[in-house]
């Protein structure tokens, strides 16, 4: 199953965890990339990842999300294809690096878009058909067949 992080999705167990919600955000995230090394899930890495991930200012977090790049399955690169989809997502309210992450998964395949953007979630789902928009907790969920999508 084809599966793609935004850069939020990255992020999430480098943020405050004091909060039940992004703590267990954090942890499903982390299970997630267990299944990743296990060959269970495949992940699909592109441009825009990382385009975001070199501006991470903190060096050991940009090492340790680089590194997921290698352990990809497929790569989105910029193209024609992509870009066009994307400005077609801006169009329809959707932020252009948001826009340019979703046409990436979904020009790659994904099966899921996982994030922790509560926002982009809202929005993507009613314009966005062809592929599941999940946080890491409704993820995990799915998988282990207690919230059938």
């Amino acid at each position: 199953m084809k599966i793609y992080l935004d850069n939020c999705c990255f992020n999430r167990p480098y943020d405050d965890l004091s909060s039940e919600t992004i703590k267990m955000e954090a942890e499903a995230k982390l299970m997630i990339q267990n299944l990743v090394l296990h060959k269970k899930l495949h992940l699909i890495w592109s441009f825009v990842l990382s385009l975001e991930n070199n501006d991470n200012l903190d060096e050991m977090k940009k090492a340790d999300i680089s590194q997921w790049e290698s352990l990809s399955d497929t790569y989105a690169p910029a193209n024609p294809d992509i870009e066009k989809h994307a400005i077609s997502l801006e169009a329809a309210g959707i932020k252009p690096k948001d826009a340019a992450h979703l046409a990436c998964a979904i020009h790659s395949g994904a099966r899921f878009f996982i994030t922790t953007d509560r926002k982009l979630m809202r929005k993507s789902k009613s314009i966005v058909d062809s592929m599941e928009i999940v946080n890491p907790i409704e993820f995990i969920a799915i998988l282990e067949g207690k919230n059938e999508k």
